[in-house]
């Protein structure tokens, strides 16, 4: 019989390092959230050019960045078995592996760069759009860098430096996107494509910090310093492939059914395509605080499981999913009360307005379907367990939730929000499959190990 205080050092545990990252990825979502404000306020085009040129952008983004975390359970497996030696192999063959995927994602991006104007969107989002892609094009290369190093270090179990990296990076994201975007300090206004500076900039800092960061501590540096060209094997950088890949297909299901969401909007008229972007920005404000505990449900997994400690696994992915259903719900009520109140800080355009509070409504009912999906997809990646999540966000994402949301957009005639009904089916599916997956797969190694003896 478990109770609160059989928990609680499990809560403490798992908070002690989601917090940081919750706070990561808090920070980065506030500053797009931020974006869009500024940019709102600038002009529905614009906000509509940035929200355009994102969907392109995070589709891919996400993929890569997804293929990145596969380096978290590696790195924690090999912790927790007290395997320190082989540390420096993967910190070699993961910037490898971080290279091929920026070449990847830039071959992928680069060629839409003309093409931005045969996805149905209006021709002055489209102009507008361009030079702003541009630049968050660019951004992908030293991103990729800090998401790697992001994942490294919580590999390591420390979540601190990413959150102070994020948190510096994001306030002078914040300040330059003031200064360019209205024009201030001497500069021309450029709207859209000053947020597009502002990125870049503050993203090219990233990588450079966290380097900067390893090389003061001693502990880390050793690592950089052990690292050797007769580490990097293609098997290393192969088996890092086979657990990334699959993470971030399985990230690039759910990217695309939104990304998708955002051009169909799109061809109903600027004004949803705007209220679309207003509840997608809260709902990725909201979802930052499961992917941090969702991170931090990888890194304790990973840890007890190198340990061979299966109680505790247990016992910390519960935690994790109790932690995420309290965090659901604040995001939730913030949703749901606020829906009114929220889209005046993106607008005043009467148009967007009471569009963007009904999707907010639906916004704040799919949290927990969002939460929990992110939770399952976290305690599968602590026990490296990724090609049938991979399989079950495919079919949920793209083969369910996409079509049922063409259907209930134009042939049912609800429009933006018969998408966003569509969004609580496709993420329902794998909240709940991923978690019976879970406990069926530990049961699996529960029984192995007993064999075992």
């Amino acid at each position: 019989m478990y109770s609160f205080s059989t928990y609680l050092p499990y809560y403490k545990r798992n908070l002690k390092v989601a917090f940081p990252v919750m706070l990561t990825q808090f920070g980065a979502a506030l500053v797009g959230l931020a974006d869009s404000i500024m940019v709102g306020h600038y002009g529905t085009t614009d906000l509509a050019a940035v929200s355009f040129s994102n969907a392109i952008f995070f589709t891919v983004m996400v993929f890569s960045m997804g293929t990145m975390m596969g380096v978290t359970p590696i790195v924690g497996y090999a912790v927790g078995a007290q395997k320190m030696h082989k540390i420096p192999s993967y910190l070699a063959n993961g910037l490898v592996y971080c290279g091929l995927m920026c070449v990847f994602s830039l071959a992928i991006l680069a060629p839409c760069i003309p093409l931005l104007g045969h996805f149905g969107q209006e021709p002055e989002v489209v102009s507008c759009a361009r030079a702003y892609y541009i630049l968050i094009v660019l951004s992908i290369v030293p991103f990729l860098l800090f998401c790697f190093f992001k994942q490294f270090l919580e590999g390591l179990g420390n979540t601190f430096v990413a959150m102070i990296i994020t948190i510096g990076c994001n306030l002078l994201n914040i300040g330059l996107n003031y200064v360019l975007i209205f024009g201030h300090c001497g500069f021309e206004p450029m709207g859209a494509e000053g947020a597009g500076w502002a990125t870049l900039i503050s993203r090219a800092l990233m990588p450079i910090c966290f380097v900067a960061a390893m090389l003061i501590r001693k502990e880390w540096r050793i690592h950089l310093t052990m690292m050797r060209r007769d580490m990097i094997l293609w098997k290393k950088i192969k088996h890092l492939a086979e657990i990334g890949a699959p993470i971030g297909l399985q990230s690039f299901a759910e990217a695309f059914l939104f990304t998708a969401s955002f051009v169909i909007i799109g061809w109903i008229s600027k004004e949803a395509l705007a209220a679309h972007h207003i509840a997608n920005q809260m709902c990725d404000l909201t979802f930052m605080l499961a992917l941090g505990i969702g991170s931090a449900t990888t890194i304790r997994v990973s840890h007890q499981l190198g340990k061979g400690d299966l109680h505790a696994v247990r016992m910390a992915s519960h935690a994790s999913v109790h932690l995420c259903l309290l965090m659901n719900t604040i995001g939730a009520a913030i949703m749901i009360f606020g829906r009114h109140a929220i889209p005046h800080l993106f607008t005043d355009d009467p148009a967007v307005i009471p569009t963007a509070s009904t999707l907010l409504l639906i916004g704040g009912l799919f949290q927990y379907a969002d939460g929990l999906q992110c939770i399952g997809a976290a305690m599968l990646r602590g026990i490296q367990d990724v090609r049938v999540p991979m399989r079950i966000a495919l079919f949920a994402y793209i083969l369910v939730g996409l079509p049922l949301g063409l259907c209930l957009a134009f042939p049912a005639g609800l429009g933006a929000k018969g998408m966003w009904l569509a969004f609580i089916i496709a993420l329902a599916i794998p909240a709940v499959l991923f978690h019976i997956r879970f406990h069926k797969q530990l049961k699996r190694i529960e029984n192995e190990t007993e064999t075992s003896f």
